[in-house]
């Protein structure tokens, strides 16, 4: 499967990095306890969705397992020609919920018919990228900036619909206050999606089970 596109190094040092250091001392701290980040970018847009779809809800252990078999039903190749070749008898007994097939179903005929051009999309502004995608059965809020974040790398998406970017900026904040959250954006801008890397680095590390303190040894 064939779900990123190299490596991207995020360097304390890149002048996108310490725009956000220079303003928010938390996240500074951070950037010094974690260091240089690597992250990947899904390389095709359709699979980036149709495992949204089927991890929606889902851990990623039990995404991943679902996904797998989908994976075998289309020989290894998840497209929209392998997928609409599959009965929904198939997709079904792998684990997929009626809910998602029918979003599965929907976007692949969109993608085939051409209805939906995420080539498009892709061009539009974060905004109206957000809006015609969430016009797309299936996809809303969370998963529109997903896909802004982890495959078109747009630099200033907020998640604020994702548990684990909360998660991370609790442990950050002391706080999930939604109206501190945005205020507290405001400091990052225009490099939101920066911040979101490095919270959910530092969950994945397992930094977030140490605490942080602004008092902290540097």
């Amino acid at each position: 499967m064939s779900l990123v596109n190299g490596h991207k190094l995020l360097s304390i040092n890149d002048k996108r990095v310490d725009h956000i250091r220079r303003k928010d001392k938390r996240f500074d701290l951070i950037c010094r306890k974690i260091g240089d980040i690597e992250y990947s970018l899904y390389s095709d847009d359709y699979i980036f969705f149709i495992s949204t779809f089927i991890g929606q809800m889902l851990s990623n252990k039990a995404s991943a397992t679902i996904y797998k078999r989908i994976e075998s039903l289309c020989n290894n190749n998840v497209c929209p020609d392998n997928i609409n070749m599959l009965f929904d008898e198939e997709i079904r007994n792998a684990g997929v919920s009626a809910q998602k097939l029918g979003y599965i179903r929907s976007f692949t005929d969109g993608i085939l018919d051409g209805s939906v051009d995420l080539k498009k999309i892709n061009n539009l502004s974060d905004d109206d990228a957000i809006k015609e995608l969430k016009k797309i059965r299936g996809i809303g809020d969370w998963s529109a900036k997903m896909y802004l974040i982890f495959v078109l790398d747009r630099q200033d998406i907020l998640p604020v619909e994702d548990v684990a970017f909360l998660q991370g900026y609790e442990w950050m904040s002391g706080t999930r206050d939604r109206a501190e959250l945005i205020a507290d954006s405001e400091k990052w801008k225009p490099y939101s999606s920066i911040v979101a890397r490095y919270l959910y680095k530092a969950l994945d590390g397992g930094f977030t089970k140490t605490g942080i303190s602004l008092n902290s040894p540097q």
